[in-house]
């Protein structure tokens, strides 16, 4: 069986460009490219891949992934000099103050529903189930990050006339659909695939465990809660679990846990399922994003000294966790980075104590503040990272690190949840076992008993800057609770964004959510 590569170069909708000095990170355009299994360039391919596409805005720091990560316990995005105030974006995000009109609230919906759009374009016209499944698992993933950040779905028929005005499904309307297309792409999708950007039978299993454990968020009378974890819905979670972990998924051992985003995480990794796949020749969904957000202008490579961890959140750890930071071979014995949080003095090459621009000594402290922060204050988090060269450069424009959505750990600690919950697993497995499963090989605690609390840690601890904490703290109830930055609690409405002002007033079947 062939090959068929089609390239595109398209650049991702809707990218945040923000005229401030130090920011110009914001207008990158990403482009790509796909492998399909395809012996006779079936129709739909091409089509399909500029679906794949648009998802790769998904590794952009903006958009969908600040809005799932800055709003919470674990990030921040905190104002230096002139550097990173972008008219208050991040700072809005952190303090639960955006409206309506936020640039990223009205993007990020852009790049969604046109995600929604192209797949449902894919899958009214191909005839190859094949095709139709990835289109469709496509498609809900898409569906699934809107529902769970707007909680209303715009669906337009692609056959209907452009002066159409598209329907609206309901919370609950849209979660039915999101688990129809699975279900169908599970159904349809091959068992394997050549590599983590095409969607197999255990990407649509892992993101219907998702959906399920998430649902009593989804159908809850009251925005916010309280929510009612069905038995039937934690059974499923569990199904859907057992189904990744038949396919041969596996926990990275001991001491290997940033192998799952390292250089040679498309080799090494054991847990990985789905995400974007890139080369030394082609990162068309570079993972450069996530290094480049918090690494100093001193540090190799370079970056663009931004984002924060909260000290609250690293302090979680215990220091023996390797999750919190190792010293990674091939890495920090050519460039002085470390893997994980970085705190206290920072080094180079040939273990050269780092310098700011002052001159002053690079030690990144764990105090911070969101308006008024020095370029090195702050707890940065290098969970992926470039490989260095043979003469201790970083040359990072085609890093080879695929890109993770989801991965193996995410869903065993859902299975978990599950169990907790009142779910039952015919294979026998406790929440507590799959909880020191994954806790104790990585230097973590070793749990006697397991309490609500606890999943909610681990699953920081496990899934940090993941794009995965919103989600998680608006299921335990902990979203609206005072973090530093953010000292009162925030309402139950801002559990949901608004709908972008611009859409409620040219679809008149769209609602403004509560509390806007």
């Amino acid at each position: 069986m062939t090959k068929k590569n089609i390239i595109s170069r398209a650049a991702i909708c809707g990218l945040v460009v923000l005229a401030v000095t130090g920011c110009a990170k914001l207008d990158e355009k990403l482009y790509g490219s796909k492998s399909f299994d395809d012996p006779n360039a079936k129709a739909g391919a091409a089509d399909l891949n500029g679906v794949y596409s648009q998802l790769f805005g998904q590794t952009d720091q903006a958009n969908t992934y600040a809005l799932q990560e800055h709003p919470t316990d674990e990030m921040m995005g905190p104002t230096r000099g002139t550097d990173w105030g972008d008219f208050g974006t991040w700072r809005k995000l952190h303090t639960h103050t955006w409206t309506p009109t936020h640039n990223q609230v009205n993007d990020t919906w852009d790049q969604l529903n046109i995600g929604v759009f192209r797949a449902t374009q894919v899958i009214s016209t191909a005839s190859d189930n094949n095709i139709k499944a990835q289109a469709s698992f496509l498609r809900a993933y898409f569906m699934f990050q809107i529902v769970d950040l707007y909680g209303q779905a715009p669906f337009r028929d692609p056959n209907a006339p452009v002066s159409s005005i598209p329907t609206v499904m309901s919370r609950p309307e849209a979660t039915a659909f999101i688990i129809k297309d699975l279900e169908f792409a599970e159904a349809n999708l091959a068992a394997t695939s050549a590599n983590i950007g095409v969607a197999n039978k255990a990407a649509a299993d892992a993101l219907l465990a998702k959906v399920y454990l998430n649902k009593a968020v989804y159908t809850a009378t009251t925005v916010g809660g309280p929510f009612t974890f069905a038995k039937d819905d934690m059974d499923k979670v569990i199904t859907y679990a057992n189904k990744v972990t038949a396919a041969g998924y596996q926990l990275e051992p001991a001491g290997k846990y940033f192998q799952d985003f390292a250089w040679d995480n498309s080799e090494q990794s054991r847990g990985n399922i789905f995400g974007f796949y890139n080369t030394t020749t082609s990162a068309p969904a570079s993972a450069k994003n996530r290094w480049r957000m918090g690494l100093h202008y001193n540090q190799t490579p370079d970056g663009w000294n931004g984002f924060t961890t909260l000290a609250d959140f690293y302090n979680s750890f215990q220091s023996t966790d390797e999750r919190r930071g190792v010293a990674y071979p091939g890495l920090t014995d050519k460039v002085g980075l470390r893997a994980g949080f970085a705190v206290g003095q920072q080094y180079g090459p040939g273990g050269k104590a780092l310098t700011q621009r002052s001159g002053k000594p690079l030690i990144f402290t764990p105090d911070v503040n969101l308006n008024f922060s020095t370029e090195a204050q702050g707890i940065r988090v290098f969970k992926y990272f470039p490989q260095p060269s043979a003469n201790n450069t970083v040359n990072d424009d085609n890093s080879s690190n695929d890109y993770v959505i989801l991965r193996y750990a995410d869903v065993m600690l859902e299975k978990a949840e599950a169990i907790f919950r009142g779910g039952t697993d015919p294979n026998g497995q406790t929440a507590l076992g799959i909880m020191n499963m994954i806790s104790t090989p990585r230097g973590g605690k070793t749990y006697t008993s397991v309490a609500e609390a606890d999943i909610l840690a681990e699953r920081g601890r496990e899934l940090y800057w993941e794009g995965w904490r919103r989600n998680d703290q608006i299921r335990f109830g902990k979203f609206n609770d005072p973090v530093d930055q953010r000292p009162n609690a925030s309402d139950k409405t801002r559990t949901l964004y608004p709908i972008p002002q611009r859409a409620v007033d040219t679809n008149p079947n769209l609602k403004q959510n509560p509390g806007y």
